[in-house]
């Protein structure tokens, strides 16, 4: 029986790279990491031999890396070796294949994310220092006490 391979979904953040192997039901579930490429195999439910092999953009750090199986696809959390690079491709091959795609459902713009966060910090500073401005309590006398 012919091999095809899973359609995969990934995103970048400044520390991982995050694939999704999208197999429902897989069994026999095998990946094999190491810090230039991934294999990763399964059986779907249909008994169809899934199988991908990537040889990443860039060196990654396998030993610190995970993966997690659903019912519905398996998650690869790739340590990068070089953190808060941003990788253009999921591939070392400047070629697309067509069972991959971008997560765009997780996908965001890092980069610049400091000065975001730091306008963010300062909004919630200000935000704060207008709450807890404090006058008289409020009055509780039409409060009732039966409940």
């Amino acid at each position: 029986m012919a091999r095809q391979p899973a359609k995969t979904l990934w995103y970048d953040r400044p520390r991982y790279v995050f694939m999704e192997f999208c197999v429902e039901d897989s069994t026999d579930v095998k990946v094999d990491l190491d810090d230039y490429k991934v294999v990763f195999s399964c059986k779907n439910a249909d008994g169809i031999e899934m199988y991908n092999e990537i040889n990443f953009y860039d060196r990654t750090n396998s030993k610190d890396s995970q993966n997690k199986r659903s019912g519905r696809s398996i998650t690869l959390f790739v340590r990068k070796w070089k953190e808060k690079v941003a990788w253009p491709r999921l591939t070392k091959e400047d070629i697309k294949p067509a069972w991959l795609s971008v997560d765009f459902d997780n996908w965001r713009d890092w980069q610049g994310d400091e000065e975001v966060e730091a306008a963010m910090v300062e909004q919630y500073a200000e935000l704060m220092q207008s709450v807890t401005k404090k006058g008289p309590p409020p009055a509780m006398d039409d409060l009732d006490d039966d409940i």
